[in-house]
């Protein structure tokens, strides 16, 4: 397919500034692919679309406070340094962005807070990315310490606001654990507590993978024949228990949700020969556009999506491009918010 063919009306207004007061009073709309149907539901209401041994998929990755601001050796000229990932542990070697970039230098000392982290650059990746190692004597956890108190929430710039108090718990899902991205399974987001025991109740499963979200999926398409588009590689796990609970589920016919596009990443990228999950681990690049034959998630949670987007073309090829292409035009008339904090989608 053509980049040029994702493309639709997009306004700033539509992006959501904040998240629902209330996670699972976000907007849900149901996109039913037998029927050809579209529903006007709240998220809350996703209860009524699973029965007993149905299997969610949670993304149980943690986002960490990736965007630190400093200054640099000598002349003091203030510096943000996003972090992207840990590319050794050991020798305390990150991949970053920076910015004002031009002025980031290999060889240069970066300093943070009240000078109680260091960072000499290394080597340049890209444009704006750099390769940085910590000067930094004490262990990984009391590093990631600092981190967590000088670091502010990695929120996107199209919110266009400061980072709040609020943003701490809010860009996060209930049950993030491992800590590792720097954007949260934007899917997941509208879980709570009390959602999450009714489904409980009602008989379904969870089932838990790891994908640390950069912002590969977030990075401009730059070319029009999408064959072409590459992924940023990013790392994932998979559990043998959550292996066991979805090939039962594969075995059983039951219901197989993917909560978010990095869980159908990730499971996608653990397929067996047999069209059954593997448990390991490893690093995936995989771009999913249509016409993509999806193996094991089918039904599928996410949110809406600016034009031309990965994610957008993600779920294209899981709802079919006619059927979602639809369903946008519905999403802008009845104003559904779109992007991290925005509205949710269920495709069954």
């Amino acid at each position: 397919m053509k980049l040029s063919q994702f493309k639709f009306n997009f306004s700033d207004s539509l992006i959501a500034k904040h998240p629902a007061d209330v996670r699972h009073d976000s907007k849900l709309m149901v996109l039913d692919r037998k029927k050809q149907k579209i529903e006007h539901k709240h998220f809350n209401d996703i209860l009524k679309y699973f029965n007993d041994k149905d299997v969610f998929i949670l993304n149980n990755t943690k986002v960490f406070p990736a965007r630190l601001y400093g200054c640099k050796e000598k002349t003091g000229a203030k510096i943000e340094v996003f972090l992207l990932r840990e590319l050794n542990k050991e020798m305390k070697l990150w991949d970053v962005l920076v910015d004002p970039a031009r002025k980031i230098r290999v060889g240069n000392k970066l300093y943070f807070g009240d000078d109680s982290l260091v960072a000499e650059v290394v080597d340049n990746t890209t444009s704006r990315g750099r390769t940085i190692r910590f000067l930094f004597d004490g262990t990984d956890e009391e590093l990631w310490k600092i981190i967590d108190r000088l670091g502010e929430m990695p929120i996107p710039r199209y919110l266009n606001r400061p980072v709040e108090k609020a943003d701490k718990e809010r860009f996060q899902t209930i049950f993030a654990q491992k800590v590792g991205a720097v954007s949260p399974p934007s899917a997941g987001l509208h879980f709570t507590k009390e959602l999450m025991m009714r489904l409980e109740i009602k008989g379904i499963n969870f089932a838990e993978c790891t994908l640390h979200n950069g912002l590969g999926a977030f990075r401009p398409v730059e070319v029009e024949d999408l064959t072409k588009h590459k992924m940023d590689s990013e790392y994932f796990e998979m559990p043998p228990d959550t292996a066991k609970i979805v090939n039962n589920a594969l075995d059983e016919k039951r219901k197989i949700c993917a909560v978010g596009s990095s869980v159908i990443r990730a499971i996608e990228s653990s397929v067996s020969s047999t069209n059954r999950l593997n448990p390991g681990s490893g690093w995936t690049d995989k771009f999913i556009a249509p016409h993509y034959d999806f193996r094991i998630a089918n039904t599928m949670v996410t949110n809406f999506h600016p034009p031309e987007s990965t994610l957008m073309m993600m779920s294209a090829a899981f709802a079919g491009y006619d059927f979602l292409m639809e369903a946008y035009e519905e999403a802008l008339k009845k104003k559904y918010k779109f992007m991290a904090y925005g509205d949710a989608m269920l495709i069954i």
